[in-house]
């Protein structure tokens, strides 16, 4: 069996809406091994983001558990939270969430910048990453001049700049045209297979989601294996 990277135990989760509290997540266990690709799937407001948020410590269940490589997250534990976040996740979004006032070399070394990276790593892994992703020629510009595929490219560079074991993505083909999100799922694809990283995908597209090992099902609070 291999290494569990990420689990989840009855994770419960809550919101007040006026007066009305919707239980948003039910008792929501999962388990996630080392490489795995999994896509998560469910209608508008089942609770999708909410629970990827959770795995990447973004947000806090009201009950349950979150384990990381099988030891229990202390919630409580700031400095740890931020550790996790930094070191072992990546994260992509729908809405790309770049700096628009920085080019694209400077928005994809920006957690290296902030991990204390030493200026000549950050030189090489910049340089890998931009001819990986097809971006060298567009080093120098401003992220509003790209398209929406090219944008998306940047914030997965930037996501898995200081190798994270896992790659948390929210929609990330969401504002893309078909073209563009062909491009990034099979990007997704191969750092899976020749890198390993382990992949959790928030979709609306079962097309997309097929392409991942296992589809999850989110609805009425409860996670299904289809």
């Amino acid at each position: 069996m291999k290494p569990m990277w990420l689990s989840l135990k009855n994770i419960k989760k809550s919101y007040l809406n006026g007066k009305r509290v919707i239980q948003v997540l039910r008792g929501v266990s999962l388990e996630i091994e080392q490489g795995e690709k999994l896509a998560i799937v469910g209608p508008s407001g089942s609770g999708k983001t909410t629970l990827l948020n959770i795995m990447g410590t973004l947000d806090r269940p009201d009950e349950g558990e979150l384990f990381f490589e099988n030891k229990a997250l202390d919630w409580s534990d700031e400095e740890l939270l931020s550790s996790i976040r930094r070191e072992k996740l990546g994260f992509v979004f729908q809405f790309y969430h770049l700096m628009p006032e920085l080019n694209v070399n400077e928005n994809i070394i920006l957690p290296a910048m902030m991990a204390g990276w030493a200026k000549s790593r950050i030189e090489d892994r910049a340089e890998e990453l931009l001819e990986r992703l097809g971006l060298s020629d567009k080093r120098e510009s401003k992220v509003y001049s790209l398209s929406g595929g090219e944008r998306q490219r940047v914030a997965i560079a930037r996501a898995i700049f200081l190798y994270p074991q896992i790659l948390l993505a929210d929609e990330p083909t969401g504002n893309l045209d078909a073209d563009s999100a062909k491009e990034v799922i099979q990007l997704f694809l191969e750092l899976n297979e020749y890198q390993g990283l382990t992949l959790v995908l928030v979709t609306h597209n079962l097309e997309i989601a097929r392409k991942m090992d296992k589809v999850y099902l989110l609805k009425e609070g409860s996670l299904v294996e289809l």
